[in-house]
């Protein structure tokens, strides 16, 4: 049983850059490994480290200002290739949720299938959060699941974003899609007995 989702309020790690792609997420040379285990540690590796593996001060990873479990990005984020290792490297750092104007299709659905909710408001909403964010870094976030609103609590200005039925049942109930399958066993059997 994965970790459900209900009402997540938190503090934000501000990465106004748009067009962030998977690459940038994590590098392909971390691909290698078959098991999620790890991937958080190599996070914009190459934005939070230098090549002799220091930590880049000025990268918001690294800035100790800045915390949370709600990673804010700029419009267009997780473009470029398939890899689901992204999302690997995203919920193993402990991000829940991801906040965008805009994301790339197969990425949004790579977070949502390892319990990373991606968050998807206008261009307004995005720009006033990044502006509260820098002003005050412990600018507070309120995700809702069960009412699909986000609200940032400094300003009180609050959107709705959309997800899908089944994903946002599954999120709720802390349900990948094969605990879904084995929850309706007995109505899958049901069904075959009926259609003999």
């Amino acid at each position: 049983m994965k970790q459900k989702f209900n009402i997540i309020t938190s503090t934000c790690v501000p990465l106004p850059l748009e067009n962030i792609d998977t690459d940038q997420i994590i590098p392909a040379r971390f691909l290698k490994a078959t098991d999620k285990e790890g991937f958080g540690e190599n996070l914009f590796r190459d934005w939070r480290y230098d090549k002799k593996g220091q930590p880049i001060r000025d990268f918001v990873l690294n800035d100790p200002a800045y915390g949370g479990c709600i990673l804010v990005a700029g419009r267009n984020f997780g473009s470029g290739s398939s890899r689901e290792h992204a999302a690997w490297a995203i919920a193993g750092y402990g991000f829940r949720v991801v906040i965008s104007s805009f994301f790339a299709d197969i990425h949004k659905n790579n977070e949502l299938n390892n319990f990373v909710l991606p968050v998807q408001v206008s261009d307004g909403f995005l720009k006033e959060l990044f502006q509260s964010i820098k002003e005050n870094p412990k600018t507070l976030v309120s995700v809702d699941l069960p009412q699909q609103t986000v609200t940032n609590l400094e300003t009180g200005t609050c959107e709705h974003f959309d997800i899908n039925a089944y994903k946002k049942h599954c999120l709720m109930h802390g349900l990948d899609d094969i605990d879904f399958l084995l929850a309706n066993t007995s109505k899958t059997e049901a069904w075959e007995q009926r259609n003999k």
